[in-house]
């Protein structure tokens, strides 16, 4: 069965998460729609790029992943269709493409079917949906757009090194509110070459060893550890890190290796 996945800042309360899939069975009755979440913070491309890059992987090849961040109309936006490890992803030309892939895509198209001017100021409903569900009706990207060379770069916030240091940022926070920082598992592994180390942050806070689980410290006690997207995580055993340890998005942490 052919697989659409969503993810948008449509929210759960309006009629525009509605409107979309049913958009979608009306053209494609035997598709099947996964949320991967419709509640990303309102325009927040960095939001949508860090949840689908971790997420895709895991839905089978041939997947379709529309995305619906920042796409009303404008006569300076693309709306592109992108083939990249065997899954298929459709969505405006804002920079989400060049934050989720760090490799070269294998094949992009600017899309180019008629705009219904109804949809004029929601093409989710309109272009979007026509693309998505030719794709996962087995049509290839050279029926719906044409080639195009680039997409429009932006770029993730980096890790710093600074002689015995890590210097990073959280750049998100789940429901759980686990603190996500931008260190990555292979970044941390490569600098760390077997030292100790301590991780600062907020009020003064310290740890000073990974946890391969949340369970690993008693209930309340914080913890660090690297998580299903292999970012490091600030995390408390069923508790909420991101209020009680006063961490945001964009606040500094520093590992200090020994």
């Amino acid at each position: 069965m052919a697989i659409i996945t969503l993810t948008t800042d449509l929210g759960d309360k309006d009629i525009y998460q509605a409107a979309l899939k049913g958009s979608i069975y009306k053209l494609l009755p035997t598709v099947n729609i996964v949320d991967i979440s419709n509640n990303v913070p309102a325009f927040n491309v960095q939001q949508a790029a860090f949840i689908l890059k971790n997420s895709y992987h895991y839905f089978p090849d041939g997947t379709v992943h529309l995305i619906g961040i920042d796409t009303v109309y404008s006569t300076y936006t693309r709306y592109l269709a992108i083939e990249h490890n065997n899954h298929f992803f459709v969505g405006a030309d804002n920079g989400i493409f060049s934050l989720m892939f760090d490799d070269k895509v294998n094949e992009v198209v600017e899309i180019n079917i008629m705009q219904d001017l109804k949809f004029l100021h929601f093409p989710l409903a309109d272009i979007f949906v026509k693309a998505a569900c030719h794709l996962a009706n087995g049509g290839s990207l050279a029926q719906i757009g044409l080639p195009v060379p680039d997409v429009e770069n932006k770029m993730n916030l980096q890790p710093v090194i600074e002689k015995n240091l890590i210097k990073g940022v959280v750049i998100y926070i789940d429901a759980f509110q686990n603190v996500i920082t931008n260190i990555t598992k292979e970044f941390f592994n490569r600098v760390q070459q077997g030292r100790r180390f301590v991780l600062y942050f907020k009020r003064n806070e310290t740890i000073n060893q990974l946890s391969w689980h949340y369970n690993e410290v008693p209930e309340g006690e914080k913890l660090c550890l690297f998580g299903i997207s292999d970012h490091l995580e600030i995390a408390i055993n069923k508790g909420n890190a991101s209020g009680l340890l006063g961490l945001n998005l964009g606040d500094s942490v520093i590992i200090d290796f020994q």
